[in-house]
């Protein structure tokens, strides 16, 4: 899609920190330097973690917040399957932009975020979808200005490369001011483990609850990975492939299974 295509594209706006999210807000400022055609179906409340979840035991609403802005009782997937399948149905989106997450989107994350998920989903719809994700330190303002001085820039350079329709995009900017980004990387997903702990407590009537908390673990860091673009002060982009099919453990098994007869014959 070239920039004047994108130009007259129609963009939906989607994410998982809710419609309140001020990183809903900075990437519709990214959509409308794109396009004058913005569109925004956004969670009620906030939905991190969601990861592809859809509501199939519970009816969802939708309320209208303003002109082409509304806000869905669903997960960031329920927004983008809505919009396309119903709201947008006359006249479909052409890109599904998701984000921009608060704290960033990289390693194992991508496969919890519900940020990450809606850019899934719009790629299951085949349409061409990109996540976004700020990085940020706590007990610091998070640097929305570093994605919106970007952010259009990124995605116009990404439209310029021959896309796969069953690939996404997933754009993580670092936690420097915008003058100080060091430039963009191309990455791999990287690993470095969830880190996930429960934390146990008691309500006033002494009944239990609990928290999963979030810690990621630390692992060597690979420099071609997403987590090294993003600690050294650059914007990492990274494809991910809807195709989760390990080939090189698919090859062995089918030579495993070929080699003696099934148990199962």
């Amino acid at each position: 899609m070239k920039p004047a295509d994108i130009a007259r594209a129609r963009i939906l706006v989607t994410n998982d920190d809710g419609i309140h999210a001020p990183g809903l807000e900075a990437l519709i400022e990214i959509a409308s330097q794109l396009s004058s055609d913005v569109w925004v179906v956004a969670p009620e409340v906030n939905q991190s973690g969601a990861g592809h979840s859809l509501s199939l035991s519970r009816p969802i609403r939708c309320r209208e917040v303003s002109e082409a802005k509304f806000a869905l009782e669903g997960t960031p997937t329920d927004c983008v399957l809505f919009a396309v399948k119903h709201l947008l149905k006359d006249r479909k989106p052409d890109i599904v932009m998701s984000g921009i997450n608060r704290g960033t989107n990289i390693a194992d994350d991508v496969t919890y975020s519900g940020t990450v998920a809606a850019a899934m989903e719009g790629c299951l719809l085949g349409l061409p979808s990109l996540a976004f994700s700020q990085a940020y330190s706590p007990d610091h303002p998070v640097k929305w200005g570093t994605a919106t001085h970007h952010g259009a820039a990124v995605v116009r350079r990404v439209f310029d490369t021959d896309w796969p329709r069953n690939v996404l995009v997933n754009i993580n900017f670092p936690d420097v001011v915008a003058g100080s980004v060091k430039g963009v990387r191309v990455t791999h997903q990287g690993t470095r483990g969830f880190g996930g702990y429960i934390v146990e407590r008691r309500d006033p009537r002494g009944g239990t609850y609990y928290w999963i908390g979030y810690q990621p673990q630390e692992s060597e860091i690979d420099e071609a990975s997403d987590i090294a673009a993003i600690r050294s002060g650059h914007i990492s982009v990274t494809p991910l492939h809807l195709d989760l099919t390990h080939e090189g453990m698919r090859r062995k098994l089918g030579a495993q299974f070929e080699a003696a007869p099934s148990e199962t014959e």
